[in-house]
């Protein structure tokens, strides 16, 4: 199949897609790819699911593009079909939830515990992959708002076609009628539903987001924490970190169930984290501990010396959350394949 110019008008390259030109069809759909992909993330909660509704969802909307009629944009159709893709795969899917939300708080002297086999986690997004998309003026959250670890969870509490109706109507601006349409149902059920959603978040969230947290700290003084606290996380200083906590500050480490909160997370760091069992040849404690950005939020990669790769190998990737200067949770994902979609390298 010919390869379409990036430059063609929409009107054309749709055409040209509906005669069976592939690569028309591909210069369509990457325009929009980056913001579908994050409407998939934040109904599914993981990366691996938008990927997959991803996947599907164009290969539906492909085979469905000679019935296009143009009566809507062709990105609110792609939306549509992504969005029912969604809803289709969370009949069949576990609900993804973070720690906190899986259970109560464990004995930190027991330390982590085994990781759960089950699919049940949240998983982070990049910052990278996170395209502004329609975000209409009546939008009632940011781009970067609508993918918080905090946001996102609770969109996972709400049942799928309020979730649905909540992110068609508030993260991107579409109407009660156009949201409508793409449910097949009817405006007055979008309002009653977006009625009942926004009751169960607004109970759900903390008062203020991680964006506006951030915004009043500044970039400057963001930079200063969060460096501080990668220099004590590489020393392995538990003073230095828990002196950065919030005092009913929170760690959790999916994919293990467990999960510590106040004075618990300074005995896992003490007695866990800390505790000197990664050496280097030369017998010191070696962790390396890198900058990255995941779910509009602060983040870290950390790394930890291994002697059979002569090299640090990825371990974790912390997602930082804050109430004015201090950190009030660390997420710390357990998956050393996380690094590489957050742009860090695979050793060091």
């Amino acid at each position: 199949m010919s390869a379409a110019s990036p430059h063609l008008h929409e009107r054309e390259l749709i055409g040209r897609a509906r005669r069976g030109d592939e690569g028309a069809y591909r210069t369509l759909v990457e325009r929009y790819r980056g913001e579908l992909h994050a409407h998939a993330y934040r109904m599914l909660g993981s990366v691996h699911d938008a990927e997959d509704a991803m996947q599907d969802a164009l290969l539906r909307a492909w085979r469905g593009l000679p019935r296009f009629d143009g009566r809507s944009a062709l990105k609110s159709w792609l939306y549509r079909i992504v969005t029912n893709t969604c809803l289709d795969l969370i009949k069949k899917r576990p609900k993804k939830v973070l720690p906190i939300d899986h259970g109560p708080p464990g004995d930190a002297h027991d330390g982590p515990g085994v990781p759960l086999t089950e699919s049940i986690w949240i998983e982070p997004y990049p910052d990278e992959a996170l395209a502004d998309g329609r975000a209409a003026p009546e939008a009632r959250y940011e781009q970067r708002e609508s993918v918080e670890l905090a946001f996102v969870a609770a969109l996972q509490h709400l049942p799928a076609r309020q979730r649905a109706v909540l992110i068609l109507r508030e993260v991107l601006g579409y109407s009660a009628s156009e949201v409508a349409d793409t449910l097949e149902t009817s405006a007055p059920a979008v309002n009653s539903a977006l009625q009942r959603a926004r009751k169960t978040i607004d109970e759900t969230l903390p008062e203020r987001s991680q964006a506006q947290t951030l915004r009043a700290l500044g970039d400057d003084r963001v930079t200063e924490m969060v460096e501080s606290y990668m220099e004590a996380w590489e020393r392995g200083d538990v003073e230095a970190v828990t002196a950065m906590l919030a005092e009913d500050a929170a760690i959790t480490m999916p994919p293990m169930a467990s999960w510590f909160r106040g004075e618990g997370v300074e005995i896992f760091l003490r007695e866990w984290a800390f505790s000197g069992r990664v050496y280097d040849l030369e017998g010191r404690r070696s962790v390396r501990v890198l900058r990255a950005s995941a779910n509009g939020q602060p983040a870290i990669g950390t790394y930890a010396w291994n002697d059979e790769a002569r090299a640090h190998l990825p371990t974790v990737l912390q997602v930082l959350s804050f109430d004015g200067d201090r950190i009030t949770e660390i997420t710390g994902f357990v998956d050393p394949t996380a690094h590489a979609r957050f742009g860090l390298p695979d050793r060091l």
